[in-house]
């Protein structure tokens, strides 16, 4: 799996799910319920994972709808 985006917010969690289960990529939410646990000091953010053969296509996804400021660093 790669990491698509590292985030608290819960606007940009549900607007990344709803992206992806649009498009009918395969995701899931890594550390949701250590961030709830963690309270508001966000030392463990979520992490929303892609398939590794569905990332680029996710990337996309996420810059054409103006949340490519978001994305985590690709792995290379």
């Amino acid at each position: 799996m790669a990491e698509l985006v590292r985030t608290n917010d819960p606007a940009l969690l549900s607007a990344v799910e709803g992206l992806l289960v649009g498009s009918e990529i395969p995701y899931h939410v890594a550390d949701r319920n250590a961030s709830i646990m963690d309270g508001s000091i966000e030392v463990i953010q979520q992490r929303v994972l892609v398939p590794e053969e569905r990332e680029a296509e996710a990337r996309t996804l996420m810059v054409d709808a103006e949340l490519g400021e978001w994305l985590s660093p690709a792995r290379g």
